[in-house]
């Protein structure tokens, strides 16, 4: 039996970035996930995510972005890999947007608010949009746009022959944590479960905590490529009457990449196969045509990704939809790390670091917000 002192269950975003800090640091870890990279399963796929340094959806988040900025750059340095391009990102919605109320404030703490502040403002900018002069409107100048699949790629790169292509399964003895494929047997001191919408089984109790929906995107011809060229345009955040919808300029020659917000469909964690029809991107086409009319057009591209995303939490405030990156509360040797759906992605360099710490070193605690006792089957 083969041992080691860290095995990663779960090689998307998360997993490789935890599996990339621990080898810089010297351990021996063995890393387990029966996908290559690029292959459309899970919640890694697909070529790029979104940068943003200040975030709606916790205020908390901009620390951590300026952590995972660093940890993008070092990583660029490292593989001679563009991971992040720079892009501005323009978040508008109805007068009082809570949304954009939360970024403009982040960003004013920041002193770095520039740009348009009202849709006027913003389709004199942008001539893409089409936005109600009155809406509210803040620009970050400091996103990006990043290359995820190329970023999974930079943190395997390191670690040849650590990885073992295949499903695994984990059995805590009191020896450690046995983790088995067909072909293999391990023995790791700690392991760290980062296994994305196949999590649950590995955790006992966390399941009835997590929901998996199924997550449609699509890229459009637009109407008028000169004005949504990458450079020209930003990223944008829109939330309309029919919810919210982000997407790209068309950085990559296939148009513009969009999708809503909003959460899917419940889906098993294995419903990824079916490609999108136009019904289920019906909310991404009406919201383009009404508000980024350069944008819009036929779809000619779809893809799926599969979301966890937590439920409220019933032991202090919690509203979901936030981290799980803990160690389990009755064996230590455990980390959780999900789930990072939905909005995680661009912190993954920095939270692959502070999984790498909470497996080496015994006096890291994770942070409050992120531990598994919000949750009454877990409390300590």
């Amino acid at each position: 039996m083969r041992t080691c002192e860290v095995a990663v269950i779960g090689l998307g975003l998360m997993g490789s970035a935890a599996l990339h800090a621990l080898v810089r640091r010297g351990a021996d870890v063995i890393g387990f996930d029966p996908l290559v990279v690029g292959e459309a399963r899970g919640s890694s796929h697909g070529s790029c995510r979104i940068y943003r340094r200040f975030n709606f959806e916790n205020d908390a988040y901009t620390e951590l972005s300026d952590a995972a900025f660093a940890g993008w750059r070092a990583l660029e340095a490292e593989s001679g890999k563009t991971l992040l391009r720079p892009s501005r990102v323009l978040e508008a919605g109805p007068p009082g947007s809570k949304m954009v109320a939360s970024s403009r404030a982040a960003a004013r703490r920041k002193g770095t608010i520039t740009g348009p502040t009202n849709g006027a403002e913003a389709n004199a900018a942008f001539p893409a949009f089409r936005l109600p002069d009155n809406w509210d409107v803040v620009v970050q100048e400091s996103g990006g746009i990043l290359m995820a699949e190329a970023a999974m790629r930079a943190f395997r790169e390191g670690a040849a022959g650590r990885i073992i292509r295949a499903n695994a399964q984990m059995q805590r003895t009191r020896d450690g944590i046995r983790v088995t494929t067909q072909s293999e047997e391990v023995l790791a001191a700690k392991v760290i479960v980062a296994a994305g919408p196949w999590i649950a089984p590995f955790i006992p109790g966390l399941k009835r905590h997590l929901e998996v929906t199924r997550q449609v995107v699509g890229w459009f011809t637009p109407a008028r490529p000169e004005t949504v060229r990458y450079g020209e345009f930003p990223i944008f955040l829109v939330e309309g009457r029919r919810g919210m919808v982000y997407g790209f300029p068309d950085f990559e020659g296939r148009g513009v990449k969009a999708a809503c917000h909003a959460h899917g469909p419940i889906a098993g964690d294995d419903e990824w196969h079916k490609l999108p029809d136009d019904r289920e991107l019906d909310v991404v086409s009406a919201t383009l045509a009404e508000f980024l009319p350069g944008a819009a057009g036929p779809i000619t591209e779809r893809d799926v990704c599969l979301y966890t995303n937590t439920l409220k939490a019933n032991l202090r405030a919690d509203d979901g939809e936030e981290f799980i990156i803990d160690r389990l509360p009755e064996d230590n040797r455990v980390i959780v790390a999900s789930p990072c759906s939905g909005h995680g992605a661009k912190f993954a360099s920095a939270i692959g670091a502070m999984l790498a710490d909470l497996a080496l070193d015994a006096r890291t605690q994770p942070p409050q917000a992120f531990r598994l006792d919000r949750f009454s089957g877990f409390a300590r």
